[in-house]
């Protein structure tokens, strides 16, 4: 009888661990890889982070470090379900669980950002969801690491075990590489190519408004005090008004498009003429202007003179400096007109310096990194063909990924099956 209940329990121990791995393991898969597709959108949030925090000195590292923690979370996730290296994976995992859940209860309690980050563009979530989620994960993650050393032997050598981790490490890395030269395979953001611009700055009709409370301070006798508008004392003439406060009680409806504004060198916003023109928009987009790839930009400038040539209207958006913007004119005599947005938008609309946007009344038909930009040659007065030819190889690259991962799957399972 005794021999039954042990049994059991062995049973419902691997069971446990079983479960804990899969769970863990798909997790840390999808954020490891929502991060590798978008590098340098994990890199803004963690510069976000760094200033909140006030490490300026540290954001050289955000880009190197994206990447890495990308690829360890991938090589996690893999791990786990292929059983490779549990030991050692076990206690990278429980590390990365407790510097996380720390790290998302200090950000829930003090909110210097919206967005935690960990899913990238494609999952958002609070910091109280995300602490939440650590929470709720944070079990798995103990039995696993509890159970580490109760773990079937590997049927294969030590080698193969260390150099399977090596290739779930290096293929988060190369998904990395391919979305910093050209674009993530995968865009969740807002300005995603198909996107109407207009469409998602709008607010839909009955949408809930941002909702605020009054809080109104007045002082007597030195004491102050705050009052509601309901109850402050209008009749009592001893207490005198300090301050009116405005208070945000819940949060309205914000379209997925909310800080999209063009200002031209005079000073005058433009956003409404270039949304809704109705001929092709050559948007050039270069956060820094002194950053940007020289070679890049003279790209640009080609692409720019060709455009002009067909009709089009060619803006380049910067969030760089006037005195920076009047360098980069003295150093280059650009072809197309300069206008300024904000930093963030820019970033987001494409992760590169220089890209390129093409619009057609505020819709977005396509956008390259300048290294994919279409020859000079290319653009003609209908661009609809350049389009679905550079939509022909996103889709190959995004097939070559998809094959990759895979086969990563396919390995990891077949390893767990020899080894059972």
């Amino acid at each position: 009888m005794q021999s039954n209940s042990h049994h059991d329990n062995l049973i419902a121990m691997k069971t446990a661990m079983l479960v804990s791995r899969i769970l863990a393991g798909v997790v840390f898969i999808f954020s490891g890889f929502v991060k590798a597709i978008d590098p340098m959108g994990s890199a803004i949030k963690f510069e976000e982070y760094l200033l909140a925090f006030h490490l300026d000195f540290l954001i050289f590292g955000a880009l190197p470090f994206a990447v890495f923690l990308s690829a360890l979370e991938f090589m996690i996730g893999l791990n786990l379900l292929a059983g490779v290296r549990i030991k050692v994976t076990a206690w990278l995992l429980l590390i990365l669980m407790l510097f996380f859940t720390l790290l998302t209860f200090i950000l829930a309690l003090t909110n210097p950002v919206s967005d935690c980050g960990c899913f990238g563009d494609a999952l958002k979530l609070t910091n109280w969801q995300t602490f939440w989620k650590n929470i709720i994960l944070f079990a798995p993650a103990l039995i696993i690491f509890l159970r580490r050393k109760k773990t079937d032997p590997a049927a294969s050598s030590q080698t193969l075990e260390w150099s399977l981790c090596v290739v779930n490490f290096l293929i988060a890395v190369l998904i990395s590489v391919y979305g910093l030269r050209h674009q993530p395979v995968l865009d969740f953001r807002p300005y995603s190519t198909g996107s109407s611009i207009q469409e998602k700055m709008s607010v839909p009709p009955g949408a809930p408004t941002d909702k605020y409370e009054t809080i109104l301070v007045y002082e007597k006798n030195g004491v102050r005090q705050e009052f509601t508008e309901s109850n402050f004392p209008w009749q009592d003439t001893t207490w005198k008004w300090v301050e009116t406060q405005q208070i945000l009680v819940s949060k309205g409806y914000e379209p997925a498009i909310h800080d999209f504004s063009i200002t031209d060198e005079n000073g005058f916003d433009i956003t409404g003429q270039v949304l809704n023109d109705t001929n092709h928009i050559l948007l050039i987009i270069s956060p820094f202007l002194h950053k940007a790839s020289k070679r890049g930009m003279q790209r640009m400038n080609n692409l720019s003179l060709r455009a002009i040539q067909l009709g089009f209207n060619v803006y380049c958006l910067t969030s760089s400096t006037s005195s920076q913007i009047m360098a980069f004119k003295e150093a280059f005599h650009p072809s197309f007109d300069i206008c300024t947005a904000d930093e963030t938008t820019l970033k987001t609309i494409i992760r590169a310096n220089p890209g390129i946007l093409l619009l057609k009344q505020g819709t977005i038909l396509g956008k390259w990194n300048y290294r994919d930009a279409p020859r000079p040659d290319l653009f003609q007065s209908n661009m609809l063909p350049v389009i679905m030819n550079r939509h022909r190889k996103i889709t190959g690259a995004f097939a070559v990924i998809t094959l990759v991962l895979a086969t990563a799957l396919f390995y990891a399972v077949l390893f767990y099956i020899r080894q059972r």
